[in-house]
């Protein structure tokens, strides 16, 4: 997901830096520009049928889609251009009234959308079928009008936006919507509450009351809507960030993920291991290390004022954006980061370097899956899935077997994860009692790691254990850093008294972390000594003082034993509800570039910055070993004739009963006649109600919308937002 429209009206720096090229002198990381006679054969490529159905207002992505019972699509409005007409103007959740999938398992039920040429048609929601209506827009009162829709507040009821904070924050306050899962409260799944992501720092989830009449009209009871994030019970567990999309559990619960993409310990490629080698995490280190730093994102301007020529790319440092933001949630006094009193216009006011010394999030307790519990009840109980591990997860898929979970971290250089509960994780009577092991990737085949077309290639892989858990025990590891502030960040890396020099004080603590680790948190030392445990002992002989470091730091401990870390934002995981053996899981990789795409690692694949939808068959035990392309997308230079109706970076799938699978785009131009995202229905070629692919029409010639196209390969320098 991307917190900013790549719009010129929206460009900032924070967006300017989502861009995944890698700097040549980063230590050990290959640059991944593409060579000029780049041209991947088969791309793009379909193995089935693909229809656009939707496509959303200028500036927006399409995000969060559901399908009710009866067929009718639904779809969050992200981030629009400010200059589209109203009400495309504003971010909301709304329906396409008149129309209904028809359940019937193949693409007959609507003719395809024309792209969007038109000024008008760029400025719109446009569909193939029933006119888009909103059920709710951003800054709606709700709550009595105590609240407003998407919009944080204090625990004394202050809204946390720039008009009354000053510092930084990840996204305008109530402009990202983004996941929607329905929660029926009757047997007609006419009525019940619809669960919406908001991907901001601090995050939130609304829950709003909706319901359907006689005519198949959805309407919102926003008197009665509430913001999740203002109950004490999410407030308890210190908060969200990046509530991104999510999935509706087996239990019926819905289940919101947060994609924190400031977990990244190390930039890309690099290893722990690679800078206790070096002697210093120069070039390498990246942003969860600056956590606690004052003002944090303003780590790269600062990284490349120390080092100049020899500064690097801090891996997503841009979404360290929000975190005082999240202090002031939790309770923490305003310091000069801060305008006071309320009323008074923070717009002109800078964000300092003043620390924060009394309450600050703890990094341990953010990405994660977050079940809300009690759905109906007045005030729902969320939980965190600690012991899944924490990335910056996409979505949950949880199967039909109600144990085997599967999820994807977006950004480049990443994991797809598996988690295994011993039991069915409803049996469980207290949800932190939740135990299993969680496991990470390592693809296995020979094929992966030669320059192939992908759509050529399935991946295979076996998955690597990196430990047994139980949710009460990874809280309890957490809760060990929960005293941390941002003072400490100063007084344990810099011998100068920051309260009287403070900026030589946090220039001597940067350049200590760059040297030696965060001090605060889990250490470099320990990470290693847990890889030498693990190599030496297994997973189960570990000490029980290092067995928090798969759990808290899973992509770095993932990478230290070796697991394919090479996923170039994974951004969507789905099956069908109920999934069982023999059906299929999708996963949505929005590009296949940077670490899939070069010469290191076990997948060298050819590039394709459109990116890949892959589908994996569940085995007997719900285990998935083989990932095969069934969706490729264009080459960056593909002309308008062919770029227009493929899909483009693909972002959330979601799978619908009868085994189609919405494909939503977050998507840059590359050579399209038009820059809108669209909403597309891909048609797997059911052979029966489960979402099998049959193999009609997926010889090489005829790969549907996929033909191969010669291209020249030249790179759209708009393209490859790895951390977006």
């Amino acid at each position: 997901m991307v917190e900013f429209s790549r719009r010129n009206l929206m460009a900032t720096s924070v967006a300017a830096a989502l861009g995944a090229s890698v700097p040549a002198n980063v230590t050990g990381i290959e640059s991944t520009e593409p060579p000029e006679d780049d041209d991947t054969p088969r791309a793009p490529y379909v193995k089935g049928d693909l229809k656009r159905f939707s496509s959303t207002a200028f500036g927006a992505e399409v995000t969060g889609p559901f399908v009710f019972e009866d067929g009718t699509p639904l779809y969050s409005l992200q981030h629009p251009s400010r200059d589209n007409p109203a009400p495309y103007d504003k971010s909301g959740i709304g329906y396409f009234s008149g129309f209904q999938f028809s359940m019937g398992g193949n693409n007959d039920d609507f003719d395809e959308l024309s792209t969007p040429q038109t000024n008008e048609e760029q400025g719109m929601i446009r569909s193939a079928g029933g006119e888009y209506v909103f059920l709710a827009q951003e800054e709606d009162r709700i709550n009595g009008g105590t609240e407003r829709l998407g919009v944080v507040q204090t625990p004394d009821g202050r809204d946390i936006t720039q008009d009354t904070f000053a510092g930084t924050q990840y996204g305008d306050a109530a402009y990202n919507p983004d996941c929607n899962e329905f929660v029926a409260t009757n047997d007609e799944e006419t009525e019940g509450y619809l669960f919406t992501n908001w991907e901001n720092s601090p995050g939130n989830i609304s829950r709003i009351p909706i319901n359907q009449d006689e005519d198949g009209e959805w309407s919102a009871d926003l008197e009665s809507a509430i913001n999740l994030a203002n109950a004490e019970p999410l407030r308890d567990l210190g908060g969200t960030r990046i509530n991104c999309y999510g999935d509706l559990s087996p239990w019926n619960t819905m289940i919101s993920s947060e994609e924190n993409y400031a977990h990244t310990r190390v930039s890309l490629t690099a290893t722990v291991d690679d800078i206790v080698e070096q002697g210093t995490g120069k070039n390498l280190l990246g942003a969860g290390q600056f956590w606690n730093r004052p003002n944090p994102n303003e780590i790269q301007e600062a990284i490349d004022e120390y080092y100049g020529d020899e500064s690097w790319a801090v891996q997503g440092y841009w979404a360290l954006t929000g975190l005082e933001f999240l202090a002031y949630y939790l309770g923490a006094e305003p310091t000069d980061q801060t305008s006071s009193p309320v009323d008074q216009s923070a717009e002109d006011e800078t964000n300092t370097t003043e620390p924060i010394g009394d309450v600050y999030p703890n990094p341990y307790r953010y990405g994660y899956h977050v079940d809300v519990r009690e759905p109906t009840a007045e005030t729902p109980q969320p939980v965190k899935y600690y012991v899944m591990g924490r990335a910056a997860w996409e979505a949950p898929d949880v199967q039909g077997d109600l144990k085997t979970v599967y999820g994807c971290s977006d950004g480049d250089s990443k994991g797809i994860y598996k988690f295994v509960a011993d039991k069915p994780i409803p049996d469980f009577c207290d949800p932190m009692d939740t135990a299993g092991t969680l496991y990470a990737p390592k693809v296995t085949n020979e094929e992966a790691a030669k320059k192939n077309p992908p759509a050529d290639v399935t991946l295979e892989f076996e998955w690597l254990k990196l430990g047994h858990a139980t949710n009460r025990e990874v809280e309890e590891w957490i809760a060990e850093y929960d005293d941390v502030t941002q003072v400490d960040y100063l007084e344990t890396h810099a011998d100068t008294d920051w309260e009287e020099n403070l900026d030589a004080a946090l220039e001597e603590a940067d350049k200590e972390v760059v040297e030696n680790g965060n001090r605060n948190y889990i250490t470099n030392e320990e990470i290693l000594a847990w890889a030498e445990q693990y190599e030496s002992e297994g997973p189960d002989g570990v000490d029980d003082e290092l067995r928090k470091v798969p759990f808290l730091e899973t992509r770095a401990a993932a990478k230290e034993i070796g697991a394919t870390i090479e996923f170039n934002k994974a951004e969507g995981v789905d099956s069908v509800d109920g999934a069982q053996p023999d059906d299929y899981v999708y996963f949505a990789i929005s590009e296949l570039n940077d670490a899939m795409a070069d010469t290191l690692g076990d997948v060298r694949l050819d590039r394709v910055d459109g990116g890949v939808v892959y589908r994996a068959e569940l085995e007997d035990d719900y285990n998935v070993s083989t990932l095969e392309p069934v969706i490729v997308g264009p080459d960056a230079s593909d002309p308008a004739d062919v770029a227009d109706d493929a899909l483009i970076n693909v972002d959330n799938v979601y799978v619908m009963d009868d085994g189609r699978v919405l494909c939503c785009e977050d998507a840059d131009k590359f050579g399209r006649s038009y820059s809108n995202d669209c909403l597309y229905v891909y048609d797997p070629e059911t052979d029966d109600d489960r979402g099998h692919g049959n193999d009609e029409g997926d010889d090489e010639d005829n790969p549907g919308k996929g033909e191969d196209n010669p291209g020249n390969g030249n790179e759209n320098p708009g393209n490859g937002n790895a951390n977006s």
